[in-house]
């Protein structure tokens, strides 16, 4: 009797930690995808642009547009942050992501509109607004696709 009730509460506990699991995959996309991006504007603000790309999907398929431009690739999007805030003579300034409306699309993917804002060292303020497709990988929420653009 002691044995049964003991295999079976063993029994439940597997049940349930496998239940909590999944359900920590699954539960509320919308505050994964704004961890992403809370931790892409930490790291932009670090100036740490390779933890800042841990929020792209590293695929040569990645989709970054940005005014008439295109960059195709993950690498294509770093090299071109790097040539427009890393490179001599430029600066990353002081990023902030407002307005933020994360609308799930499916279990696996979600649609982001957002406002940024970056805060340089002369006082200027450039901003713009994006769009963002994430998609949803075994390693986390990814952007897979960036339209961004800035104010005249």
């Amino acid at each position: 009797m002691i044995r049964t009730l003991l295999r079976r509460s063993v029994a439940f506990a597997i049940l349930l930690a496998a239940a909590l699991h999944v359900f920590s995959q699954t539960a509320d996309p919308k505050s994964a995808i704004e961890q992403v991006l809370h931790t892409q504007q930490d790291a932009w603000n670090r100036h740490d642009l390779d933890a800042f790309m841990t929020g792209y999907w590293n695929s040569p398929d990645l989709t970054f547009f940005s005014g008439a431009k295109e960059s195709k690739g993950w690498q294509a999007t770093i090299d071109r942050y790097r040539a427009t805030y890393t490179s001599a003579g430029k600066e990353m300034g002081h990023l902030e992501f407002s307005e933020l409306r994360i609308e799930p699309l499916g279990p696996e993917s979600a649609f982001v509109r957002g406002v940024w804002q970056l805060t340089m060292s002369d006082g200027k303020t450039p901003h713009g607004r994006f769009t963002l497709v994430f998609r949803k990988f075994s390693n986390g929420w990814k952007i897979i696709h960036d339209h961004t653009s800035a104010a005249d």
